[in-house]
């Protein structure tokens, strides 16, 4: 009896969506489920009437009232680097003279051959530009240059004489924090798992997980907030953690050069916590001056009441673009909403996705690996199909995202005196389950 046309399915009734994820060599599979209808829960979450949607970074795609404040911008800045007017005092200082009573031997020098006046005045004025750079990109050296003052422009709706006020603070405060020197500086990994990257959003864009309930943990709470010296170190890695992330994007025109935040307010520490409300008080200022148009959206999730009080009282005192790009969710709804930017294979399975790092204790799957994302209508099955063709070992897993399921997987032969035979009975799954599967079926 030959391999081929032989199949293996997995079968699920199912109450919502569910998505499994498959890594069996030439395969494809399938599983079948039932979905059955809940009653949505409304909460009083606001959402802006205005979804934000990212501007084109390509100066074509700009229109001529934006064009024209881009050039006048560029003007600016060339200006300023020819008048160095980014130094800081301590470069701008000028060369002491030569004391007149000191040694007055001399060298002397044959004359400078003659020169082209022209050239020597071009000359004279490249040695005299400052070069700075921003995020790895120098100013007005290449097209990258026109995405960074774009975003500056954006953050200041186009205001020529504020947005090159902004850039000026920008890059003196860049020289005194000490940026630089920051990125490649070692400040520990105790919050590794308070802010980390993982995945990408439906647009390609890298997104961002911060995770507030970490400083539930009161060692670590009192470790980073307890005084102003621990609180300005928390704010050195954020700022360095930002950096590294940053200087990833691609500021090329047309290219991603924003992430997409998640933050997760599960069990955050209330606003009660006054060290906390200081550092994120100082964290957002140096955000907000310093950092314009990094963000193409911020999704809060597992939002507590307090924390909605709290957003109404400062909402007021927010531009309606920076509220375009804010979107709330309670628990109930924070998988369905991060569905709606991020794909299921890109999620971390903690919220609900089918994402899981590498490591020893998980050999099987990586966030490089397929997934099938299926949504399943009320009182419907489906089934995906894995069809195999050669001797080969076929690894699957489950998880289920909404409501409780059913879920079964059979071999199916190809051949008519062949019975179906059953891997796994049906069993319901709900969302909080482990995933079902990691099976391993050697097919010959």
């Amino acid at each position: 009896m030959t391999a081929e046309g032989r199949s293996l399915a997995a079968m699920m009734e199912k109450e919502s969506s569910s998505s499994p994820t498959t890594t069996p060599p030439k395969s494809k599979q399938e599983v079948v489920e039932t979905e059955q209808e809940k009653p949505l829960v409304k909460h009083n979450i606001p959402q802006s009437l205005i979804s934000f949607k990212e501007e084109s970074n390509i100066v074509a795609d700009l229109s001529e009232v934006e064009r024209k404040a881009l050039q006048e911008f560029k003007k600016l800045v060339q200006e300023a680097l020819n008048n160095h007017q980014f130094a800081s005092k301590e470069e701008n200082k000028q060369t002491p003279e030569a004391d007149p009573d000191s040694d007055k031997s001399t060298e002397i020098k044959p004359p400078p051959e003659e020169e082209n006046p022209e050239k020597q005045a071009v000359a004279a004025v490249e040695e005299a530009k400052e070069e700075v750079f921003i995020w790895g990109v120098p100013l007005l050296k290449d097209d990258r240059s026109d995405v960074i003052l774009l975003k500056f422009l954006r953050a200041r709706e186009f205001k020529v004489m504020d947005a090159f006020t902004m850039i000026k603070n920008t890059i003196k405060w860049r020289k005194e924090f000490g940026i630089d020197r920051l990125v490649d500086e070692d400040l520990g990994d105790d919050l590794e798992k308070v802010v980390f990257m993982h995945g990408y959003d439906r647009d390609g864009h890298p997104v961002c997980y911060n995770v507030y309930g970490e400083f539930q943990n009161k060692e670590l709470y009192q470790k980073t907030f307890s005084d102003e010296e621990r609180r300005m170190k928390f704010l050195r890695w954020r700022i360095q953690y930002l950096e590294r992330s940053i200087r990833k994007l691609d500021f090329k025109p047309g290219g991603i050069c924003t992430i997409f935040q998640v933050n997760d307010l599960k069990n955050s520490p209330g606003p009660g916590k006054r060290e906390l409300r200081l550092a994120t008080k100082q964290a957002v200022q140096l955000l907000q001056d310093n950092y314009p148009e990094f963000v193409a959206k911020q999704v809060f999730i597992n939002v507590p009441w307090w924390y909605l009080a709290f957003y109404t009282m400062i909402s007021p005192f927010m531009t309606q673009r920076t509220k375009s790009k804010f979107v709330f969710a309670g628990p109930s709804k924070s998988a369905e909403t991060l569905f709606k930017y991020i794909s299921p294979a890109h999620v971390p399975i903690q919220y609900g996705g089918l994402s899981v790092d590498y490591c020893d204790c998980n050999p099987e799957f990586t966030i490089d690996d397929p997934v099938t994302d299926i949504t399943v209508k009320p009182a419907t099955k489906q089934t995906v199909e894995i069809i195999i063709y050669e001797k080969c070992i076929i690894v699957w897993e489950i998880r289920v995202v909404g409501w409780e399921v059913s879920y079964g997987a059979e071999f199916v032969p190809d051949a008519k005196d062949q019975y179906a035979i059953i891997i796994q009975k049906p069993t319901k799954m709900a969302p909080a389950d482990e995933p079902v599967g990691m099976y391993q079926i050697q097919s010959w």
